[in-house]
């Protein structure tokens, strides 16, 4: 007997679905419109109007299905935090659309449009090792693939930090280079700035008591380092303003997400808070509680 529906027989879940279909009919109108896919669900994203789980099924169906994209996957032979030289090349490629799917190493989807620099701004470095992959269209009517796979092969050779060879047949004369779509969300509200909320997950057993001093020793360097960052701490989409109050033993298990956020002016080092934090979440807390009372770390 056939189960596909199966899912749908509660009020809840038809409505998700029926949501979830709304959604891709609108993606659909803006990327015929010539709005590139990663800026529209990025915006989607930033407006709560759809889950990080919604982005690789209307990929599956929109941009693999419907559109026919070409793509490549591809592990970044080394980490990279500078993408200048890949918006300016890639925003001159007026015949193809380009995006870029990135997972970063707690398996978290990022949508990059390379030609988009706030893209790059919250993503802040792409992994050595991590998975990417990579879509392309040429956006004339006719069937180009080797040309999209050709300039998916040019994205991947930037990432690597080669010189490329950049077929004439990426630029469209008739066409004028977009600025920033004007839909998508400022990463920064003044001054202020404020990345994505990254996911650790705990790896230890439990997150118990020295897990959460772990974890206030590492957030008081970070913030010592740097007075103008704030770090905020998240989990199951509530802010935790104490994390004792939260962390309590038994509460989070391995394998449960805790998400944190880094708000401020000058944001640095957050790749390394990343990895600091992670080692936090494990069984590897302790080599952060080997310091003297009143003393701060020095990891920053």
């Amino acid at each position: 007997m056939e189960t596909t529906y199966y899912s749908l027989a509660t009020k809840s879940n038809f409505n998700k679905a029926l949501n979830h279909f709304f959604k891709v009919n609108e993606v659909v109108e803006d990327v015929e419109s010539g709005q590139n896919f990663a800026d529209v669900i990025n915006s989607l994203l930033y407006d709560d109007e759809i889950e990080s789980d919604q982005i690789l099924p209307i990929i599956g169906a929109v941009i693999r299905d419907k559109y026919k994209y070409s793509y490549d996957s591809f592990h970044i032979p080394s980490s990279i935090n500078d993408f200048s030289k890949i918006v300016a090349e890639t925003e001159k490629w007026t015949a193809v659309d380009l995006f870029i799917v990135y997972f970063n190493a707690s398996n978290e989807v990022f949508l990059i449009n390379p030609k988009n620099s706030q893209h790059w701004e919250r993503v802040r470095e792409l992994s050595k090792d991590q998975l990417i992959i990579l879509y392309s269209k040429f956006i004339k009517d006719e069937e180009k693939p080797g040309i999209e796979k050709e300039a998916i092969n040019a994205v991947e050779e930037m990432i690597a930090g080669r010189d490329v060879f950049i077929n004439k047949e990426f630029v469209d004369d008739t066409v004028m280079p977009k600025s920033t779509p004007k839909k998508e969300k400022p990463v920064s509200e003044g001054k202020r700035q404020m990345t994505p909320k990254y996911s650790i997950t705990v790896t230890n057993e439990l997150f118990h008591n020295g897990n959460v001093e772990a974890w206030k020793k590492i957030i008081e360097s970070f913030e010592t380092a740097h007075p103008d960052l704030e770090v905020h701490i998240y989990h199951e989409g509530e802010k935790i303003n104490d994390i004792n109050s939260l962390f309590k033993w038994g509460k989070v298990k391995h394998g449960d997400p805790i998400f944190f956020q880094v708000v401020g002016e000058n944001i640095k080092n957050v790749s390394k808070l990343q990895k600091y934090l992670y080692e936090g979440a494990s069984q590897r807390f302790e080599q952060f509680l080997k310091i003297g009372v009143g003393k701060v770390l020095n990891l920053f």
